[in-house]
């Protein structure tokens, strides 16, 4: 009689691997190197004041401790906010009529080849008239009141929503577009199936530009003739030796370009998610 012993199980499957820890592990190298730079400016603007810096250079640098302090101080007793409901509610009418009119004069223009041809001399013309240089004009016509600042903001969005608009009209692949036609679609499914989600993302490059611009046009406007604004905080601050107050008013004003911005790539993402994702 013979007795069989049972073989050992061989696992032939793939070894399981720990992805998402692995995952986990490039996310976090990502953002410390993501932050690395930001990390160390912070640094430098904390240390290069209290220990390289005399005292007469240091009462127009202060550390950033000091500047943060005084930012949680305007938070905390709401001039912050009041300034920033302000600035926030002139950028977005200026930017959202910039978005409004820009868009759909922008594919009018590029999808009508002659028009664009046209009206491009004068197009590169405008584009290149910076805005701040006509704010004594809006400022003359419009007086100093809000629709004098939104109007500027307007003017300085306008151009990139509408140029990049008629970019990416033209950039569609004319196969796309000759394999539409030959399916027979009309004129308005053409333009829905086709040219608006190939040109989604460079329209969303321009509105993101003009996002960027409606912020720091708006700044400017607001240092001359508003009552309210992170403009009018930082001038103000300045204008009676606040120091602390105007470095406080320039971190919010970055911090608020950074939020607009992240919000808009989101969005971007969001309209385009046929699109391949780009590897790290």
């Amino acid at each position: 009689m013979t007795t069989t012993l049972d073989a050992p199980a061989v696992h032939t499957g793939p070894v399981p691997v720990a992805r998402p820890r692995r995952r986990w592990t490039k996310k976090l190298t990502r953002a410390v190197h993501g932050s690395a730079a930001v990390v160390l400016f912070a640094a430098l603007w904390e240390l290069v004041p209290r220990f390289v810096l005399d005292e007469s250079t240091r009462t127009f640098l202060p550390p950033l401790s000091e500047d943060l302090q005084a930012l949680w101080g305007l938070i905390a007793d709401g001039e912050l906010a009041e300034h920033l409901q302000a600035s926030i509610g002139r950028s977005a009418a200026g930017f959202a009529l910039a978005v409004g009119a820009g868009v759909p004069l922008g594919l009018l223009i590029g999808w009508y080849r002659p028009v664009a041809r046209f009206l491009q001399p004068l197009l590169e013309l405008a584009r290149n008239t910076a805005a701040l240089a006509l704010l004594p004009v809006f400022t003359l016509l419009l007086g100093i009141g809000e629709l004098s600042k939104i109007s500027l903001v307007f003017y300085a969005c306008v151009w990139p929503v509408l140029l990049n608009t008629i970019a990416g009209v033209h950039s569609v692949d004319p196969l796309l577009v000759k394999a539409a036609r030959s399916l027979a679609l009309s004129s308005p499914r053409l333009f829905r199936k086709v040219i608006l989600p190939a040109a989604v993302p460079t329209v969303f490059t321009g509105i993101r530009l003009a996002a960027s611009y409606s912020i720091l046009v708006l700044v400017a406007a607001e240092m001359v003739g508003a009552k309210a604004g992170l403009g009018y905080l930082i001038n103000t601050t300045q204008v009676n030796f606040l120091i602390p107050q105007m470095y406080a008013g320039i971190i919010a004003v970055s911090v608020l370009g950074v939020l607009v911005n992240q919000g808009f790539v989101a969005l971007e993402r969001r309209f385009s998610t046929w699109r391949p994702k780009e590897k790290p």
